[in-house]
Protein backbone atom coordinates (compact mmCIF):
# COMPACT_ATOMS: atom_id res chain seq x y z
CA UNK A 1 0.00 0.00 0.00
CA UNK A 2 1.32 3.46 -0.99
CA UNK A 3 2.42 5.72 1.59
CA UNK A 4 2.59 9.58 1.90
CA UNK A 5 6.63 9.33 1.85
CA UNK A 6 6.21 7.19 -1.40
CA UNK A 7 3.92 10.11 -2.77
CA UNK A 8 6.63 12.59 -1.49
CA UNK A 9 9.52 10.73 -3.11
CA UNK A 10 8.00 10.19 -6.80
CA UNK A 11 6.44 14.22 -6.87
CA UNK A 12 9.86 15.99 -5.63
CA UNK A 13 8.22 17.59 -1.85
CA UNK A 14 8.56 17.52 1.69
CA UNK A 15 6.59 14.48 3.44
CA UNK A 16 4.70 17.18 5.30
CA UNK A 17 3.53 18.71 2.26
CA UNK A 18 2.16 15.83 0.53
CA UNK A 19 0.03 15.56 3.82
CA UNK A 20 -1.31 19.13 4.23
CA UNK A 21 -2.18 19.28 1.07
CA UNK A 22 -4.17 15.72 1.05
CA UNK A 23 -5.70 17.28 4.35
CA UNK A 24 -6.84 19.71 2.26
CA UNK A 25 -4.51 22.39 4.79
CA UNK A 26 -5.69 26.07 3.61
CA UNK A 27 -3.59 27.70 5.42
CA UNK A 28 -1.17 25.97 3.13
CA UNK A 29 0.96 28.37 0.39
CA UNK A 30 1.80 26.20 -2.51
CA UNK A 31 1.16 26.10 -6.60
CA UNK A 32 -1.39 24.84 -8.02
CA UNK A 33 1.05 22.30 -10.40
CA UNK A 34 2.52 21.50 -7.42
CA UNK A 35 -0.96 20.22 -5.56
CA UNK A 36 -2.16 19.01 -9.17
CA UNK A 37 1.11 17.04 -8.70
CA UNK A 38 0.59 15.29 -5.83
CA UNK A 39 -3.16 14.43 -6.47
CA UNK A 40 -2.04 12.75 -10.05
CA UNK A 41 0.78 10.51 -7.82
CA UNK A 42 -1.50 9.76 -5.41
CA UNK A 43 -3.56 8.69 -8.26
CA UNK A 44 -1.11 6.56 -9.52
CA UNK A 45 0.18 4.96 -6.71
CA UNK A 46 -3.59 4.26 -5.84
CA UNK A 47 -3.04 6.23 -2.21
CA UNK A 48 -5.41 5.64 0.15
CA UNK A 49 -5.79 7.96 3.33
CA UNK A 50 -6.27 6.37 6.67
CA UNK A 51 -9.59 7.53 8.28
CA UNK A 52 -9.65 8.21 11.62
CA UNK A 53 -10.89 5.86 14.28
CA UNK A 54 -14.46 7.47 14.53
CA UNK A 55 -17.43 5.81 13.64
CA UNK A 56 -18.50 5.88 10.38
CA UNK A 57 -21.95 6.59 9.94
CA UNK A 58 -21.91 6.25 5.88
CA UNK A 59 -20.73 4.59 2.91
CA UNK A 60 -21.52 7.10 -0.36
CA UNK A 61 -20.12 6.59 -3.74
CA UNK A 62 -19.03 9.56 -6.17
CA UNK A 63 -19.27 8.96 -9.44
CA UNK A 64 -17.96 11.12 -12.16
CA UNK A 65 -18.77 11.60 -15.62
CA UNK A 66 -14.83 12.19 -16.11
CA UNK A 67 -12.72 9.49 -16.22
CA UNK A 68 -9.37 10.07 -13.81
CA UNK A 69 -7.56 11.65 -17.01
CA UNK A 70 -9.93 13.72 -18.50
CA UNK A 71 -10.30 15.15 -14.62
CA UNK A 72 -6.81 16.54 -15.02
CA UNK A 73 -7.60 18.66 -17.42
CA UNK A 74 -10.58 20.04 -15.93
CA UNK A 75 -9.72 21.82 -12.65
CA UNK A 76 -13.40 22.89 -12.07
CA UNK A 77 -14.78 19.54 -11.91
CA UNK A 78 -11.82 18.88 -9.71
CA UNK A 79 -12.53 21.18 -7.35
CA UNK A 80 -16.20 19.95 -7.24
CA UNK A 81 -14.89 16.41 -5.62
CA UNK A 82 -12.32 17.86 -3.46
CA UNK A 83 -15.49 20.17 -1.62
CA UNK A 84 -17.02 16.69 -1.45
CA UNK A 85 -14.56 14.84 -0.45
CA UNK A 86 -13.08 17.47 2.06
CA UNK A 87 -16.90 17.21 3.65
CA UNK A 88 -17.73 14.09 3.74
CA UNK A 89 -14.44 13.60 5.71
CA UNK A 90 -15.87 16.29 7.99
CA UNK A 91 -18.86 14.17 8.27
CA UNK A 92 -16.65 11.12 8.78
CA UNK A 93 -18.52 9.39 5.29
CA UNK A 94 -16.77 7.05 3.76
CA UNK A 95 -16.34 7.68 0.04
CA UNK A 96 -15.62 5.19 -2.58
CA UNK A 97 -14.93 7.23 -6.35
CA UNK A 98 -15.82 5.76 -9.69
CA UNK A 99 -16.53 7.14 -13.35
CA UNK A 100 -19.14 6.71 -15.90
CA UNK A 101 -17.45 3.38 -16.64
CA UNK A 102 -17.83 1.52 -13.49
CA UNK A 103 -21.46 1.38 -12.98
CA UNK A 104 -21.69 -1.93 -12.56
CA UNK A 105 -19.01 -2.04 -9.77
CA UNK A 106 -20.72 0.44 -7.27
CA UNK A 107 -23.30 -2.17 -7.37
CA UNK A 108 -20.95 -4.13 -5.22
CA UNK A 109 -20.35 -1.52 -3.05
CA UNK A 110 -23.10 -1.37 -0.83
CA UNK A 111 -23.60 2.60 -0.48
CA UNK A 112 -26.03 4.64 0.98
CA UNK A 113 -26.32 7.26 -1.30
CA UNK A 114 -24.54 8.42 -4.41
CA UNK A 115 -23.33 11.62 -5.74
CA UNK A 116 -23.11 12.23 -9.59
CA UNK A 117 -20.47 14.84 -10.60
CA UNK A 118 -20.99 16.28 -14.30
CA UNK A 119 -24.28 15.10 -16.74
CA UNK A 120 -25.85 11.96 -17.49
CA UNK A 121 -28.34 10.75 -19.32
CA UNK A 122 -32.00 8.90 -18.61
CA UNK A 123 -30.38 5.12 -18.65
CA UNK A 124 -27.34 6.21 -16.18
CA UNK A 125 -30.15 8.11 -14.05
CA UNK A 126 -31.33 4.70 -13.62
CA UNK A 127 -28.24 3.00 -13.28
CA UNK A 128 -27.87 4.98 -10.52
CA UNK A 129 -31.84 4.57 -8.90
CA UNK A 130 -31.15 1.19 -9.07
CA UNK A 131 -28.30 1.60 -6.78
CA UNK A 132 -29.49 3.71 -4.26
CA UNK A 133 -32.41 6.10 -3.82
CA UNK A 134 -30.51 8.62 -2.05
CA UNK A 135 -29.15 10.62 -5.23
CA UNK A 136 -27.63 14.12 -5.73
CA UNK A 137 -26.41 15.35 -8.74
CA UNK A 138 -23.91 18.63 -9.09
CA UNK A 139 -23.54 20.85 -12.43
CA UNK A 140 -26.79 18.82 -13.49
CA UNK A 141 -30.32 18.62 -12.44
CA UNK A 142 -32.20 15.69 -15.05
CA UNK A 143 -34.86 16.76 -13.11
CA UNK A 144 -36.06 18.66 -10.23
CA UNK A 145 -39.20 16.85 -8.68
CA UNK A 146 -37.39 13.53 -7.97
CA UNK A 147 -33.55 14.33 -7.67
CA UNK A 148 -31.49 16.59 -5.63
CA UNK A 149 -29.43 18.58 -7.04
CA UNK A 150 -26.64 21.51 -6.66
CA UNK A 151 -26.39 23.77 -9.52
CA UNK A 152 -25.23 27.25 -10.92
CA UNK A 153 -27.86 29.49 -12.50
CA UNK A 154 -25.98 30.01 -15.76
CA UNK A 155 -29.15 32.32 -17.18
CA UNK A 156 -28.38 34.72 -14.19
CA UNK A 157 -24.69 34.43 -14.49
CA UNK A 158 -24.97 35.09 -18.42
CA UNK A 159 -26.95 38.22 -18.11
CA UNK A 160 -24.47 39.53 -15.52
CA UNK A 161 -21.90 39.26 -17.64
CA UNK A 162 -23.35 40.66 -20.34
CA UNK A 163 -24.78 43.45 -18.23
CA UNK A 164 -21.27 43.94 -17.12
CA UNK A 165 -19.77 44.62 -20.63
CA UNK A 166 -22.72 46.79 -21.35
CA UNK A 167 -22.46 49.26 -18.19
CA UNK A 168 -19.34 49.15 -19.61
CA UNK A 169 -19.78 50.91 -23.32
CA UNK A 170 -19.27 47.45 -25.13
CA UNK A 171 -22.10 47.49 -28.03
CA UNK A 172 -20.38 44.52 -30.17
CA UNK A 173 -20.11 41.59 -27.86
CA UNK A 174 -19.35 38.52 -28.73
CA UNK A 175 -19.47 34.85 -27.44
CA UNK A 176 -17.03 31.63 -27.60
CA UNK A 177 -18.72 28.62 -26.06
CA UNK A 178 -18.53 25.18 -26.15
CA UNK A 179 -21.13 22.19 -26.93
CA UNK A 180 -21.50 19.03 -24.67
CA UNK A 181 -22.71 15.45 -25.15
CA UNK A 182 -23.66 13.19 -23.19
CA UNK A 183 -21.07 10.23 -22.62
CA UNK A 184 -23.04 8.40 -25.34
CA UNK A 185 -22.14 10.81 -27.51
CA UNK A 186 -25.14 11.05 -29.68
CA UNK A 187 -26.91 13.97 -27.49
CA UNK A 188 -26.42 16.93 -27.28
CA UNK A 189 -27.00 19.01 -23.91
CA UNK A 190 -28.34 22.17 -24.15
CA UNK A 191 -26.02 24.91 -22.80
CA UNK A 192 -27.85 27.58 -20.95
CA UNK A 193 -25.04 30.25 -21.40
CA UNK A 194 -25.52 29.94 -24.92
CA UNK A 195 -29.26 29.89 -25.58
CA UNK A 196 -29.13 32.89 -23.02
CA UNK A 197 -27.05 34.83 -24.85
CA UNK A 198 -28.62 34.57 -28.02
CA UNK A 199 -31.90 35.79 -26.17
CA UNK A 200 -30.41 38.44 -23.81
CA UNK A 201 -28.56 40.16 -27.04
CA UNK A 202 -31.78 39.99 -29.02
CA UNK A 203 -33.96 41.40 -25.89
CA UNK A 204 -30.93 44.41 -25.95
CA UNK A 205 -30.98 44.68 -29.47
CA UNK A 206 -27.61 44.06 -29.74
CA UNK A 207 -27.24 40.65 -31.24
CA UNK A 208 -24.98 39.79 -33.90
CA UNK A 209 -25.39 35.76 -35.10
CA UNK A 210 -21.78 36.59 -36.68
CA UNK A 211 -19.80 37.39 -33.33
CA UNK A 212 -21.01 33.77 -31.78
CA UNK A 213 -18.48 31.22 -32.52
CA UNK A 214 -18.84 27.44 -30.90
CA UNK A 215 -16.67 24.44 -30.18
CA UNK A 216 -15.47 22.46 -26.99
CA UNK A 217 -15.02 23.75 -23.76
CA UNK A 218 -11.24 23.35 -23.90
CA UNK A 219 -8.18 25.75 -24.32
CA UNK A 220 -7.35 24.79 -27.78
CA UNK A 221 -11.13 25.52 -28.73
CA UNK A 222 -10.70 28.94 -27.50
CA UNK A 223 -7.60 29.31 -29.38
CA UNK A 224 -8.56 27.97 -32.66
CA UNK A 225 -12.10 29.63 -32.45
CA UNK A 226 -10.57 33.53 -31.47
CA UNK A 227 -8.11 32.86 -34.81
CA UNK A 228 -11.48 32.20 -37.02
CA UNK A 229 -13.04 35.31 -35.47
CA UNK A 230 -10.31 37.47 -36.27
CA UNK A 231 -9.89 36.04 -39.49
CA UNK A 232 -13.74 36.37 -40.18
CA UNK A 233 -14.35 39.60 -38.84
CA UNK A 234 -11.33 41.77 -39.39
CA UNK A 235 -12.05 45.15 -38.42
CA UNK A 236 -15.62 44.59 -37.38
CA UNK A 237 -14.07 42.20 -34.58
CA UNK A 238 -16.34 42.90 -31.71
CA UNK A 239 -14.72 44.80 -28.32
CA UNK A 240 -15.44 42.21 -25.29
CA UNK A 241 -16.17 38.57 -26.05
CA UNK A 242 -17.78 36.35 -23.37
CA UNK A 243 -16.11 33.11 -22.76
CA UNK A 244 -18.22 30.02 -22.04
CA UNK A 245 -15.59 29.06 -19.30
CA UNK A 246 -11.73 30.03 -18.19
CA UNK A 247 -10.49 27.08 -20.31
CA UNK A 248 -11.95 28.86 -23.63
CA UNK A 249 -10.78 32.36 -21.90
CA UNK A 250 -7.74 31.27 -21.92
CA UNK A 251 -7.17 30.02 -25.50
CA UNK A 252 -8.85 33.76 -26.67
CA UNK A 253 -6.26 35.40 -24.34
CA UNK A 254 -3.33 33.16 -26.25
CA UNK A 255 -4.70 33.75 -30.12
CA UNK A 256 -4.81 37.84 -29.65
CA UNK A 257 -1.69 37.91 -28.06
CA UNK A 258 -0.10 35.86 -31.10
CA UNK A 259 -1.88 38.20 -33.35
CA UNK A 260 -0.63 41.27 -31.48
CA UNK A 261 -4.36 42.66 -30.59
CA UNK A 262 -4.02 44.29 -27.29
CA UNK A 263 -6.32 43.06 -24.85
CA UNK A 264 -8.25 44.63 -23.09
CA UNK A 265 -7.22 47.94 -25.16
CA UNK A 266 -8.97 45.88 -28.57
CA UNK A 267 -10.54 43.17 -26.77
CA UNK A 268 -11.71 42.58 -23.63
CA UNK A 269 -12.01 38.88 -22.86
CA UNK A 270 -14.31 38.15 -19.63
CA UNK A 271 -14.64 34.18 -18.74
CA UNK A 272 -16.63 31.95 -16.06
CA UNK A 273 -15.94 29.64 -13.43
CA UNK A 274 -12.58 31.59 -11.84
CA UNK A 275 -10.42 28.37 -11.32
CA UNK A 276 -7.14 28.75 -9.42
CA UNK A 277 -5.08 29.73 -12.67
CA UNK A 278 -7.10 32.47 -13.70
CA UNK A 279 -5.18 35.23 -11.46
CA UNK A 280 -1.88 33.77 -12.97
CA UNK A 281 -2.37 33.98 -17.20
CA UNK A 282 -1.90 37.35 -18.85
CA UNK A 283 -3.03 39.24 -18.89
CA UNK A 284 -5.47 38.23 -15.81
CA UNK A 285 -8.82 36.83 -16.21
CA UNK A 286 -11.96 38.72 -16.08
CA UNK A 287 -13.86 35.97 -14.28
CA UNK A 288 -17.71 34.93 -12.98
CA UNK A 289 -16.38 33.25 -9.96
CA UNK A 290 -17.96 29.62 -9.45
CA UNK A 291 -18.00 28.37 -5.84
CA UNK A 292 -17.15 25.05 -7.41
CA UNK A 293 -15.63 23.21 -4.00
CA UNK A 294 -18.52 25.21 -2.02
CA UNK A 295 -21.34 23.39 -4.49
CA UNK A 296 -19.53 19.60 -3.28
CA UNK A 297 -19.70 20.69 0.61
CA UNK A 298 -23.38 21.46 -0.44
CA UNK A 299 -23.98 18.19 -2.11
CA UNK A 300 -22.40 16.07 0.57
CA UNK A 301 -24.67 17.71 2.93
CA UNK A 302 -27.66 17.05 0.96
CA UNK A 303 -26.95 13.59 0.65
CA UNK A 304 -26.43 13.21 4.04
CA UNK A 305 -30.05 15.12 4.93
CA UNK A 306 -31.29 12.06 2.32
CA UNK A 307 -29.77 9.18 4.09
CA UNK A 308 -30.47 10.37 7.22
CA UNK A 309 -34.37 10.46 5.93
CA UNK A 310 -35.88 13.64 4.20
CA UNK A 311 -37.91 12.60 1.33
CA UNK A 312 -38.55 15.88 -0.57
CA UNK A 313 -36.19 16.80 -3.66
CA UNK A 314 -34.40 19.86 -2.84
CA UNK A 315 -32.67 22.09 -5.70
CA UNK A 316 -29.88 24.52 -4.55
CA UNK A 317 -28.21 27.50 -6.80
CA UNK A 318 -24.58 28.40 -5.50
CA UNK A 319 -24.42 31.95 -6.27
CA UNK A 320 -21.25 33.77 -8.73
CA UNK A 321 -19.30 36.68 -8.34
CA UNK A 322 -17.95 39.03 -10.80
CA UNK A 323 -14.30 38.92 -10.36
CA UNK A 324 -12.95 41.61 -12.41
CA UNK A 325 -9.45 41.82 -13.28
CA UNK A 326 -6.67 43.03 -16.31
CA UNK A 327 -8.72 41.04 -19.23
CA UNK A 328 -11.31 43.71 -19.47
CA UNK A 329 -11.74 47.93 -18.30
Amino acid sequence: MATIKDIADKAGVSISTVSRVLNYDASLSVSDDTRKKIFEVAEELAYKKKVANKAQTSKIAIIHWYTEKEELDDLYYMSIRYGIEQRCQNLNIQVVRYSYKDLDVVRQENVQGIIAIGKFNQVQVQWFVDISDNIVFVDYSPNDDLYDSVVIDFEKATKKIIDYLIAKGHEQIGYIGGRETFKDEKTVIEDVREKTFHKYMKEKNLYHKENVFMGRFTVDDGYQLMKQAVAKLGDTLPTAFFAGNDLIAMGCLRALHELKIPVPERVNIIGINDISVSEYIFPPLTTLKVHTELMGETAADMLKERIEGRKVAKKTYIITELIVRKSSF
